[in-house]
């Protein structure tokens, strides 16, 4: 069975965009972005919301990609390469390959999908993440978190859904950052 993981880069006080909707503070440097290279490597799906599909499909089409270091056309390929659903209510359509809408969430749909899956699954965005670790699907959560503080914003983690985790990696970053990646308990 596919494990499926939820995985941000976050500010020490919890936000993947600060009040204004920006993130421009997350920017990872070329050893964290490289990192997360190979983790994003396995991963055959990627499930998003709304608002994180908007964002990721910037990689279709990078502009002026032969200019940008190998980290970054690295990624461009893993993206590209993945399946991806987004769940969304409002979207009018999506305009990636290799990608559906789904105008709902059907945790049974997703837990289909993980047991006959060959590659793992990953989960972009808090709102549907926070659908999923309620739900019971998420097996790892994996965060980046980034020494700055943005004081609000969208937070990385829902309230209201209680979760045993058990510490399974951390790694430092020369840039300060840290990674920590936990497995779900049960």
């Amino acid at each position: 069975m596919a494990r499926l993981t939820y995985s941000m880069i976050v500010s020490l006080d919890g936000y993947v965009a600060d009040e204004s909707g920006g993130f421009d503070w997350a920017m990872p440097d070329h050893e964290v972005h490289a990192f997360i290279n190979d983790l994003e490597r396995p991963a055959g799906t990627y499930l998003y919301g709304r608002r994180m599909y908007e964002v990721m499909r910037f990689w279709e089409h990078v502009p002026d990609l032969g200019a940008e270091p190998a980290v970054v056309r690295d990624y461009e390929r893993i993206w590209r390469e993945a399946d991806k659903i987004v769940f969304s209510r409002t979207l009018p359509g999506v305009d990636t390959a290799r990608t559906r809408l789904e105008r709902s969430f059907a945790p049974e749909a997703v837990r289909r999908l993980k047991e006959a899956s060959d590659r793992d699954l990953t989960v972009g965005g808090p709102e549907l993440a926070g659908q999923a670790l309620a739900a019971g699907l998420v097996d790892e959560l994996q965060a980046f978190v980034v020494p700055v503080l943005v004081g609000g914003g969208r937070r990385w983690l829902p309230d209201g859904v209680r979760v045993g985790l058990e510490l399974l990696d951390e790694r430092r970053f020369a840039n300060g950052a840290v990674y920590a990646r936990y497995g779900v308990r049960g």
